[in-house]
């Protein structure tokens, strides 16, 4: 049975630099938690606004093009605006991450039809980046989905519904590799309207100099 996120077992709320942030934790371990209000109204369309004539056809994390994946994209440069190094020192701070371990911020742009089948976030041990794996994932959203786009989890089950400012949150660090496969996720079709998300991902190591 698919566990909706209204439920909200454990709840806490952070303050960063006078931003607040609801967070639920939805599943232990992995962890796995929704956020509120990471991002404000305005924030959101900056975001979109900024990123919408830079969008791309999308490609995994090898640079190819495959139908796993099937949105627009772009990635923002390191301190491009005062924007861009506000919500990254925002999101280290929620994610417990330092700056310095941190992919560039991308902005996502999903049409009706176009999702991103089932994956994981981290490296394969045959891939020449998992000696630095990622070890987190921040989901953003940007704007709220006519239908579906839902983000979700299947073994956990755990479907979380696109709503503008809020963001899902997983770590897949663990040494036992069973609970960093728990994270396999997905992002729905959307079926009316647009999607618009901004994701970060964070590195076991420094990936940034000068941090």
């Amino acid at each position: 049975m698919t566990k909706e996120v209204s439920i909200l077992p454990i709840q806490s709320v952070y303050s960063i630099n006078n931003h607040m942030i609801t967070a639920t934790v939805l599943h232990e371990e992995p962890l796995v938690m929704k956020f509120d209000q990471v991002l404000n109204d305005e924030e959101c369309q900056m975001f979109i606004d900024s990123a919408a004539l830079r969008l791309t056809k999308s490609k995994l994390a090898n640079k190819e093009e495959s139908q796993i994946r099937t949105s627009s994209g772009m990635f923002f440069e390191e301190n491009e605006s005062p924007l861009i190094i506000e919500i990254e020192n925002r999101i280290s701070n929620l994610m417990h991450v330092p700056i310095s371990h941190a992919e560039g911020l991308q902005v996502l742009h999903y049409e009706p039809g176009q999702e991103f089948k089932e994956h994981y976030d981290f490296f394969g041990a045959s891939s020449p980046s998992s000696h630095n794996n990622r070890i987190s994932t921040l989901i953003i959203y940007l704007n709220e989905v006519e239908e579906g786009g839902e983000t979700t989890l299947p073994r956990l089950g755990i479907t979380m519904k696109p709503v503008k400012g809020s963001a899902i949150y997983f770590e897949y660090f663990y040494n036992n590799e069973e609970l960093n496969e728990l994270t396999l996720h997905s992002g729905k079709p959307v079926i009316r309207g647009e999607k618009w998300v901004a994701t970060q991902w964070m590195r076991k190591q420094r990936i940034r100099e000068g941090y």
